[in-house]
């Protein structure tokens, strides 16, 4: 059975989409984490996932319902495609510690970084 938020926040001063599901469960789901970890074709990469950086600071400009089963998220560095499902969102707030540790491995691994400025700066040399 699919758990459903009782209640859902879109915070744009802190970037951050909170999701309640009970009195005492609540998620606080930074626009960034939901940014990288997007269930859209750009990021999954069809089985292959990109790895998205450079991604620091991004807000939510948006949210809207996609039917009964999902919302979809605009992003202000542009990015929209991809639905966040119930079962995906309450996923990704479960295991966001987890998601986010291996997230941060895979930037490092890669040398590449959270800030959109060191990406530029390393294009134009």
């Amino acid at each position: 059975m699919t758990k459903l938020p009782i209640a859902i926040n879109l915070h744009k001063a802190s970037k951050t989409l909170t999701l309640k599901y009970a009195p005492d469960e609540e998620y606080h789901l930074p626009a960034e984490f939901l940014r990288v970890h997007s269930p859209s074709a750009e990021v999954q990469g069809h089985g292959n996932p990109i790895l998205q950086f450079g991604k620091l600071g991004v807000g939510l400009t948006k949210i809207e319902p996609a039917g009964q089963y999902a919302l979809k998220l605009t992003f202000d560095d542009g990015h929209d495609s991809g639905l966040f499902t119930w079962e995906y969102l309450y996923q990704l707030a479960q295991r966001q510690e987890q998601l986010w540790d291996e997230y941060l491995g895979e930037l490092k691994a890669a040398g590449k970084t959270r800030d959109p400025s060191a990406q530029i700066v390393k294009l134009m040399l």
